[in-house]
């Protein structure tokens, strides 16, 4: 087992909060390749993140998981927005701070974005040199086409924009954030209105350091976000493990197609939430990443 060591660090201004896990013993080499890991849309690091990056570092790596801003443990308001390009700049500058360490190589970056981080950490992979190698676990990569085959047609994407722009302005005006449950089985208003096992129970992801909410106002950035026309700047040895089970496997295909440097899927079995923390996925996942890096921050 490893064991996190509390980290802080700066992003615009904001302090954040992550968990640094090193592999054990005094007889690792260093400086170790650093692996900077982000988990799914409004998620904390205990979720999912926390359970990748300790794999990681168990396998030799440096491996830094964190909350974003106005998540978890870090600062920064308003609280629980999900943001996309405030993510994009998060992982910049969680990056800056791995390549700063003394156990971490700066040279060895590499980057793993489980679900939504996916778009994230593609797009700061897009623009940052320092990030030479990149993977993607249940990738969920989405564009205009994408999010009116999983929100329900045109017209119900349409409906959450025009919502999120109202609940901008009255943010804008008032201070006040509207916010929905991210996960129910009884609230239609919910981002995800379903009965979730993986975010409802305390066994799994249902934790207290995760609110389980949503703000409205987030509603217009994520549907107009365009992960897949991303994949032509990306230039990296890039890996994707996805299942046909799992979110949107199309997403994931036509990223893959469009991806400018070294590539390579794997397609497995299982759901979406079964990468987030069931076996044999995540013990598949993780081998299948760490050897990904073996080969591509020697």
């Amino acid at each position: 087992m490893t064991h996190p060591r509390k980290v802080a660090f700066d992003s615009d201004g904001v302090t954040l909060t992550g968990n640094l896990f090193l592999p054990e013993g005094t007889d690792v080499p260093g400086p170790l390749p650093g692996i900077v890991v982000a988990g799914t849309w409004t998620s904390v690091k205990e979720l999912m993140a926390d359970r990748y990056a300790e794999r990681l570092a168990a396998r030799g790596y440096a491996a830094l998981s964190f909350d974003f801003t106005g998540f978890g443990e870090s600062g920064g308001e308003p609280r629980d927005v999900e943001d996309p390009a405030r993510k994009v700049r998060d992982i910049h500058h969680a990056l800056t701070f791995l390549a700063a360490h003394e156990a971490v190589d700066g040279d060895r970056l590499g980057a793993l974005g489980i679900c939504a981080a996916a778009m994230y950490m593609s797009h700061n992979a897009a623009d940052d040199p320092r990030v030479r190698s990149l993977a993607l676990v249940a990738p969920w990569l989405h564009d205009a086409d994408i999010c009116e085959a999983a929100y329900g047609g045109a017209e119900a994407v349409a409906e959450r924009i025009k919502a999120g722009r109202e609940a901008r302005a009255r943010y804008d005006e008032t201070g006040e954030v509207e916010y929905v449950p991210v996960v129910s089985a009884t609230d239609e208003r919910a981002a995800m209105p379903y009965d979730i096992d993986f975010y409802l129970n305390p066994a799994r992801g249902g934790i207290p350091a995760w609110p389980n909410r949503f703000a409205v106002m987030a509603w217009a950035d994520w549907l107009t976000y365009d992960a897949v026309a991303l994949a032509p700047r990306v230039d990296r040895p890039t890996l994707l493990v996805h299942s046909e089970d799992g979110a949107i496997p199309d997403g994931a295909r036509r990223f893959h197609a469009g991806l400018a440097g070294p590539k390579d899927i794997l397609w497995t079995e299982g759901t979406q939430f079964d990468f987030y923390d069931s076996e044999p996925q995540v013990a598949l996942a993780v081998d299948t990443v760490a050897a990904h890096f073996a080969r591509t921050l020697s």
